[in-house]
């Protein structure tokens, strides 16, 4: 067939379903506006109310994507396109698209079960999938986190719902562990009294339990004590760092050695 042959049967189709495909485009652009709207002032009225950060991020991005569907579908029907057909269509794609999107259902499964046995919320820190983070969203697919340098993690929720994760919030307090080495020759029971009086000058350390200090191990070249104390989840790493520099400092003061690794070289003049 020539142009001139098909001409009347295009322009019969752009009449037809012109105006049709103009107005579904316009309405899912205001429909896409309007779900925008909803969603931001479902999640205003979220933050309104005393809810668990954690969920929040989940309902709103759930709520967004039923909204969309809803509005998909309502355009196709406004076009004069069969719901049933069209289920049935869906319904058959929807299992080849299952089947390829195993790992993203896997992963709102994930997010699902994590809201509900709260394994970790939103500021948490949590060790998981070789990263350490504290939570800062539990999303539908993912889970994201901050690092204490300031990157962004994103992890599966998937694979964080069923593998060994370390949550360091869930409990109040802490114990921080040290071990500290003096030199062979050194006076031991000097050296357990310095690092006595300097975890009970530190009002961050709990006086019960007792700091535990004992002598762990006799090395190589050093005589290395085990240091344990408890102290309140937020000052542990200031607890921690704190202590190795005052170790450090007293000892030198006390006449303590702490040793460390030496090479001697012996040149030998023929």
């Amino acid at each position: 067939m020539t142009l001139d042959e098909l001409m009347p049967q295009i322009l019969e189709l752009i009449f037809s379903y012109g105006p049709k495909l103009v107005g579904a485009i316009l309405v899912l652009i205001v429909g896409f506006w309007i779900v925008k709207a909803l969603s931001g002032g479902f999640k205003r009225l979220l933050d309104a109310r005393d809810l668990d950060a954690s969920l929040k991020p989940f309902m709103v991005s759930l709520v967004s994507m039923l909204l969309k569907v809803i509005l998909v579908i309502s355009v196709l029907t406004t076009m004069g396109i069969e719901m049933t057909s069209l289920i049935a269509v869906l319904g058959a794609a929807g299992l080849a698209v299952g089947m390829a999107l195993s790992g993203t259902l896997q992963n709102f499964a994930g997010g699902v079960m994590i809201l509900i046995f709260r394994p970790f919320k939103v500021g948490d820190y949590i060790d998981a999938q070789g990263y350490s983070g504290t939570v800062n969203a539990i999303q539908i697919f993912n889970t994201f986190l901050k690092t204490p340098d300031n990157k962004t993690i994103i992890i599966p929720n998937g694979g964080l719902s069923t593998s060994s994760m370390t949550n360091y919030s869930t409990e109040p307090k802490r114990r921080v562990d040290w071990t500290f080495g003096i030199g062979y020759g050194d006076d031991v029971d000097k050296a357990k009294s310095v690092i006595k009086g300097l975890a009970d000058a530190d009002e961050r350390i709990h006086k019960d339990p007792e700091v535990f200090i004992a002598v762990s191990a006799l090395a190589d070249s050093s005589v290395n004590f085990a240091v344990k104390a408890w102290v309140n989840a937020e000052d542990y790493w200031g607890v921690h760092f704190d202590m190795n520099e005052n170790i450090y400092k007293t000892f030198a003061k006390e006449g303590l050695n702490i040793p460390f690794p030496q090479m001697d070289v012996h040149v030998h003049k023929e």
